[in-house]
């Protein structure tokens, strides 16, 4: 068994198909299916079944494939260290909640583009729960998510405080009005948004534990279909104004205890940090600081 086996056998099982890893890794399906063979025998286990529809894990298969997982990203890394000479260039990708990307960093990002102009920046929206899977799983270098995220294997760097409020259609002038209204519906972002928890709480604090759930996938569908009426939803506060205009909803503020929340920069403990998001660091944190004492 040696690191190239291991890296083919890792393709075909993230995309399901011996053709398919073929494509990525740039080499014909012969080579791919006589590797996983030579990798098998050695092994003296079957590593996949094969069907009409491609191929799926043993239980062998499943085993090794962590393992795989971490080998494969270990070289990846290798490489990069060896390419890296301490000038930020090449791909970086930084996972952001979209309400931190559209309140807080369009600047730092414009002027980290313009001093870095050889880094392929790629920022990937998604929950904080998404985004930690995604450090996790090495897909992105960092990510900014709602804290405190406690897991043994990542660091994490408060980088500013966000003031939450509950958001409702305009005619409702107050949390209470809500009490004993039926049909009741959260409007949040899917499965893993850490602020759905949070209204989930907040409505509990008074008594609102009979409502329906409206799931979308963008914060501009959340807005509209709250500004429409049909629900109600907890997001940052000092969105209204800069981001979406004063009038289209109904602003509830909350006591601080229940609307402070930290936004937090996660990456993995074990993961060398790139000349690129060294750079990244550098140039955001003194914008975020600035940005959070407004």
């Amino acid at each position: 068994m040696d690191a190239s086996d291991l890296r083919m056998f890792e393709a075909v099982a993230r995309l399901g198909g011996i053709s398919r890893a073929a494509i990525e890794l740039n080499t014909v399906q012969s080579n791919v299916t006589a590797r996983i063979r030579t990798l098998e025998a050695g092994l003296g286990e079957p590593l996949f079944q094969r069907h009409s529809r491609g191929v799926t894990l043993t239980d062998a298969g499943q085993r090794l494939l962590p393992y795989a997982h971490r080998v494969v990203a270990l070289l990846a890394e290798a490489i990069a260290a060896v390419r890296d000479d301490g000038t930020p260039r090449g791909p970086l990708v930084i996972g952001s909640l979209e309400t931190t990307a559209a309140l807080r960093l369009s600047p730092v990002l414009a002027s980290y583009v313009a001093a870095y102009p050889d880094v392929d920046l790629t920022l990937r929206p998604g929950t904080t729960a998404e985004l930690v899977d995604d450090v996790m799983q090495r897909r992105v270098e960092g990510a900014f998510v709602c804290g405190p995220v406690e897991h043994p294997e990542i660091d994490e760097e408060v980088v500013f405080h966000e003031d939450l409020a509950v958001l409702t259609g305009p005619a409702v002038p107050s949390l209470g009005a809500l009490s004993g209204r039926t049909g009741l519906r959260i409007v949040v972002l899917r499965a893993g948004c850490s602020y759905r928890q949070r209204l989930e709480a907040v409505l509990a604090a008074r008594g609102l534990v009979d409502y329906r759930m409206m799931e979308f996938g963008t914060l501009e569908a959340v807005f509209g279909a709250v500004a429409a009426g049909l629900g109600v939803t907890l997001l940052p506060r000092s969105l209204i104004g800069p981001v979406w205009r004063d009038g289209r909803v109904a602003v509830h503020d909350l006591p601080p205890a229940e609307s402070r929340v930290e936004t937090v920069f996660i990456r993995r403990r074990d993961a060398r940090r790139s000349s690129a998001l060294g750079a990244f660091l550098d140039q955001v944190r003194p914008g975020i600081h600035a940005a959070a004492a407004e």
